[in-house]
């Protein structure tokens, strides 16, 4: 009889960089106060990477980080995915230059686009290379450069985002571990409320379209946040429910850090009281792709195998989606047994 073959998390690393964009700071370069800030979004500062640097620094900075903590050597690393909307350039894909700049050099590799929802979609599609066979360790990683799309000047969206990266091997498991469950769903009719219009082929960039802000990031915030409450609490209610999961089934849910008010309705939603929620919003802002892998990096040394996590997030286009998995990392170690 075949065992069933899951794709586990075998080891978890995040980065970010070292300089603090605080509330205050913002002060200084926008109309806006540290209680506007606070009370809208739950955020009090955010990071900033260097800006000869870019999205490819941090996600190889995680790749290293990742065989560091499973104690393997780049070049054993078979795929590397990188969810991101802020790749270097538009090609080659920002996994192919931060494998290169990793060592990951027996490693194929691709960009996945899906707002802040990446994260989610590339472990979904990770786990299928891992599930089948084809693949033995897979690399995924989130990674976003904020900062180099956002107008700071525009005080409603400035405030929200920063810099940072993190991310997973994936390897397969027989213990029931792993991701058991995934909804992943988008609607691109979303996509007039929050985009970036230039630099594609639809608008490429000139001179007028520099002129036009229109290489920023923007957003129509009533809308988004609407959508968002919607759908990341429904669907993170949804595969509880496929599943036949309670509130006490669930020990973590791992939200993506958009918005202190959309995290709380999603707990809301799922039955979940807020020590059963990862938060660091409020150190590092919405870092897109990076938040979800983020928080379980801080928190992984907290987690206990076997543990049942939902991940769930909303992004531009809109993407929205939940994934259940049971933690197959030993917390003592941080590693798992793989």
């Amino acid at each position: 009889m075949s065992q069933t073959i899951n794709a586990a998390i075998t080891a978890v690393h995040g980065w970010t960089p070292e300089t603090v964009l605080s509330n205050a700071d913002l002060c200084k370069m926008v109309d806006t106060n540290d209680e506007w800030i606070r009370s809208r979004t739950g955020i009090s500062e955010r990071r900033i990477l260097d800006k000869d640097k870019g999205t490819s620094h941090m996600a190889a900075e995680v790749i290293k980080g990742l065989c560091a903590a499973r104690g393997i050597e780049p070049t054993e690393i078979d795929l590397v995915i990188v969810a991101t909307v802020t790749p270097d350039m538009p090609f080659p894909s920002t996994a192919n230059i931060a494998s290169d700049l990793a060592g990951a050099t027996n490693a194929w590799g691709f960009d996945l686009e899906a707002a802040c929802s990446g994260f989610l979609f590339a472990l979904n599609t990770g786990a299928q290379f891992i599930k089948t066979g084809q693949h033995k360790r897979v690399c995924v990683v989130g990674a976003d450069k904020m900062s180099s799309i956002v107008d700071y000047t525009d005080r409603t969206t400035c405030v929200l985002f920063g810099d940072a990266a993190a991310g997973v091997f994936l390897e397969a498991d027989t213990e029931g571990l792993g991701i058991q469950d995934s909804i992943l769903k988008s609607d691109g009719s979303g996509r007039e409320f929050l985009h970036m219009k230039a630099g594609g082929s639809l608008n490429p960039a000139t001179a007028e379209t520099v002129a036009k802000k229109m290489h920023y990031l923007f957003q129509d915030g009533k809308p988004v946040f609407k959508a968002a409450v919607t759908s990341m609490a429904d669907v993170s209610y949804e595969i509880m429910e496929r599943n036949g999961l309670s509130a006490d089934d669930v020990s973590w849910l791992v939200p993506h850090q958009a918005n202190m008010r959309i995290i709380d309705a999603t707990a809301r939603r799922m039955g979940l009281s807020t020590d059963k929620v990862m938060i660091n919003i409020e150190k590092y802002g919405n870092t897109t792709a990076a938040t979800i892998p983020l928080c379980l990096y801080e928190w992984s040394k907290d987690l206990s195998k076997g543990e049942n996590l939902i991940l769930s997030a909303f992004g531009g286009g809109f993407t929205w989606g939940a994934i259940w998995l049971k933690w197959s990392l030993d917390h003592s170690s941080g590693t798992s047994d793989c």
